[in-house]
């Protein structure tokens, strides 16, 4: 009886392991699959500055666009 207990809790606390360990992983490959996704596909570029800026009536410089850029962490 003692021996079915003791493989019980083994198994238990190895089931509670694997779940912490897949969770681990699934948290680093997400993180990397978003941080690679808003790299290639920002959520404003350039061109939507430069439309912005048009809509207002104004034609914004190059150094503006930089700055807003620069500002976004870009």
């Amino acid at each position: 009886m003692l021996l079915v207990a003791t493989s019980l809790w083994s198994t238990f606390w190895t089931f509670i392991g694997g779940m912490a360990v897949g969770a681990v992983i699934a948290f680093f490959v997400t993180k990397h699959m978003f941080e690679k996704q808003i790299k290639e596909n920002p959520p404003i570029n350039e061109k939507m500055i430069r439309a912005m800026y048009m809509q207002m009536g104004r034609k914004p410089s190059e150094a503006q666009i930089r700055a807003i850029m620069k500002s976004m962490g870009q």
